[in-house]
């Protein structure tokens, strides 16, 4: 997916996950590569340009951490999602996302994610 372009998401790590109306948002530590467009040259305390970031799945349907055959609701699914790194997230037929990492394995059914930075 273009929007992910120049950032190294299996660096990332999801602080909170939430609901927001229809979307799912979750707040990142994004890493941002040399090729993205707002990377920065590390501090010497630091290792990478890492960025404050926002993911949103909007008009998000459900969320499922467990078996497809589970239906419950993206509220009570979102409200108990630990945190942690990203390891990969990957289309798996349109409308259909699955992310993965130190959480296990979401997936979501909802429109293209969005990604931003949030501002400095």
């Amino acid at each position: 997916m273009r929007e992910f372009a120049g950032v190294d998401l299996e660096s990332s790590y999801v602080l909170s996950w939430s609901l927001q109306g229809e979307s799912l948002l979750l707040d990142l530590d994004l890493q941002l590569s040399p090729q993205h467009p707002f990377y920065e040259k590390p501090r010497p305390s630091q290792k990478a340009c890492i960025r404050a970031a926002l993911l949103e799945f909007p008009f998000c349907e459900a969320v499922r951490t467990g078996p497809v055959t589970d239906r419950e609701l993206p509220s009570d699914v979102v409200g108990r999602l630990p945190l942690g790194r990203i390891s990969g997230l990957k289309v798996v037929a349109d409308g259909r996302y699955e992310l993965s990492g130190e959480f296990g394995n979401v997936r979501i059914d909802a429109e293209r994610p969005l990604l931003r930075l949030k501002e400095l």
